[in-house]
């Protein structure tokens, strides 16, 4: 076995650091990666683990960063939330402070 291919162990190993776009902290799978494939039988190939790789351990725009499932920032900063929804959750707050204002004044 050639002592620099991949194997399912490493990968692991570097999404646990935190390499690409990952937090750094273990992954709690019951079953981590490459487990069902071994008890199967049938490692994954080479080409296998070097795909999951390059999917798993890119980096996300300019500066990567640390970011969950939904594109919120791990460090608690700006959301990817879209600018129409954005808009429309500022109105709604505009329109609930009105009707407020309105039923205060009116009783």
């Amino acid at each position: 076995m050639d002592p620099h291919s991949p194997t399912t162990d490493r990968l692991r190993h570097e999404i646990d650091q935190g390499r690409g776009d990952k937090a750094p902290f273990p992954d709690p799978a019951a079953s981590p990666l490459g487990t069902d494939e071994e008890a199967a039988g049938t490692p994954p190939s080479d080409a296998a683990i070097r795909t999951a790789a390059s999917h798993e351990l890119k980096r996300e725009g300019a500066g990567g960063g640390n970011t969950d499932e939904r594109g919120r920032s791990a460090a608690g900063g700006e959301t990817n939330v879209p600018g129409g929804m954005k808009g429309l959750l500022l109105g709604m707050l505009a329109f609930a402070a009105v009707a407020l204002g309105v039923l205060a004044w009116m009783s």
